[in-house]
């Protein structure tokens, strides 16, 4: 009997440590689950956006456009061909024949009208004006007006992210709410039930307070499906698998000090548009300068150089060339003007963004100290229906109100901590929306 009990005692302790021993290994999700913070969701956004692979293509488009103007400086070879047949052909302001019986032997030939040339020129530049040049800043600065813009659209979706992300926030406040209030029926429920033994309470009391927990459940099951959509449309936003255990990280936003400084991509996407008007000048101008260039050109034809000759014959040119398309000052004034005319396009544009944005920042202002003046009536509010609901349930038990009164101040103490919770998320969005619209890190 002794050896049995030490038995057991053995294998008790033995399951006590294996216990202990799981628990150790086995990890908690509520200590070890990871937060999602905000700003990671940003970034993720922008990286799982299709429209960030533009970023790679223009990046590849600036490199093939800039190996395309260095190649300017390379020489460049022209091959032509040409095979004709003339009406005449050049001939001596004399009598040949009689001058070949006056000097036996002396012969001038005379030219085919069928003639034939094939030449190959290779040219090279020498001092372009600073064409190339400008074409490749031209390049450089399409290059960055691109990514600007490019950066200034990703960063829309900044605000679709705040949507879902203080989406989710509210709808885990009201959950947590709604389990409050469960817990507070049910306390109430069994209150009831110890009423009716007594004979203060019947069972049309009790149904009643039970009806109202039903709701309460199916309110979890609304605000669940809701927090469920929220979450899904977040991870599908920020290219992740969605989780239902998901948890987002409630920002921190009690230090920080609002600032009314704009430094939005918007404004860098029109100082990079006004650069490029800018390289456009210095294109126009080095289109005005002169071109001086080397050439040789080979070939081999009927006649050759020798005008004189009628027998195929090779021949090459070498020398140096002076270009000057003085047509670009025709319309010099025009393309300064277009110049002039984008840069003040580009000006009204900025007004009209920092305007709108500011119209914007004034009315997020706003928004956030009518959410802060409430957030502070909000406690007043839950406290004195606090007072009222504890006061009722002492009623309740001396028999001076019915059960329906009780529910209705129940009810009425949710709804304002439902209010309060909405409140401080909704202070929450109003705050990083206002620092959205100035980029504020």
């Amino acid at each position: 009997m002794h050896m049995e009990k030490n038995r057991f005692i053995t294998k008790q302790a033995l399951w006590a440590m294996s216990v202990a021993l799981l628990l150790i290994v086995m990890p908690f999700d509520g200590v070890s689950q990871e937060k999602i913070t905000l700003a990671e969701c940003y970034e993720w956004a922008h990286a799982n956006y299709p429209l960030i692979k533009q970023r790679r293509l223009i990046e590849q488009a600036e490199q093939y456009n800039l190996s395309n103007a260095a190649k300017g400086w390379l020489p460049q070879v022209a091959v032509s061909g040409k095979m004709s047949y003339q009406s005449k052909v050049t001939k001596l302001p004399f009598d040949t024949e009689k001058l070949s019986v006056m000097l036996p032997g002396f012969d001038i030939p005379t030219l085919n009208k069928d003639q034939y040339q094939m030449v190959a020129e290779v040219n090279q530049t020498i001092w372009d004006g600073g064409q190339i040049s400008s074409v490749r800043e031209m390049t450089r600065a399409q290059a960055v007006a691109d990514k600007q813009q490019l950066d200034s659209e990703l960063y829309t979706l900044n605000g679709r992210v705040n949507q879902l992300y203080f989406g989710c926030l509210l709808q885990d406040e009201l959950l947590k709410q709604n389990e409050l209030l469960q817990k507070e029926l049910q306390i109430n429920i069994d209150r009831i039930k110890g009423m009716m033994v007594n004979g203060v309470a019947n069972q049309s009391d009790c149904k009643s307070m039970e009806v109202e927990l039903l709701n309460a459940k199916q309110k979890a099951i609304e605000l669940k499906a809701a927090r469920t959509a929220y979450g899904q449309m977040l991870c599908a936003l920020i290219g992740k698998p969605y989780q239902s255990e998901i948890s987002l990280e409630v920002p921190d936003m009690a230090s920080r000090s609002l600032s009314s400084e704009i430094n939005r991509p918007e404004l860098r996407a029109l100082d990079a548009k006004s650069n490029f008007l800018n390289s456009q000048n210095k294109q126009i101008t080095a289109g005005l300068m002169p071109k001086i260039g080397a050439f040789v050109q080979g070939g081999y034809g009927r006649p050759g150089l020798n005008m004189l000759s009628n027998s195929f014959d090779p021949f090459y040119v070498a020398g140096l060339r002076l270009s000057w398309n003085i047509g670009k000052f025709y319309t010099l004034k025009n393309d300064r003007r277009k110049v002039e005319t984008g840069m003040k396009t580009v000006e009204v544009e900025r007004e009209t963004f920092l305007f709108n944005t500011r119209l914007t920042m004034a009315q997020q202002n706003t928004e956030i100290k009518k959410m802060s003046d409430l957030m502070q009536s909000d406690e007043s509010i839950i406290h004195l229906r606090h007072d009222i609901k504890t006061a009722a349930e002492v009623k309740l038990t001396n028999g001076v109100i019915s059960v329906t009164d009780l529910i209705r101040e129940i009810n009425a103490e949710d709804m304002a901590h439902q209010t309060a919770a909405t409140h401080r998320i909704q202070h929450l969005q109003a705050i990083c929306n206002y620092m959205n619209s100035t980029n504020e890190q």
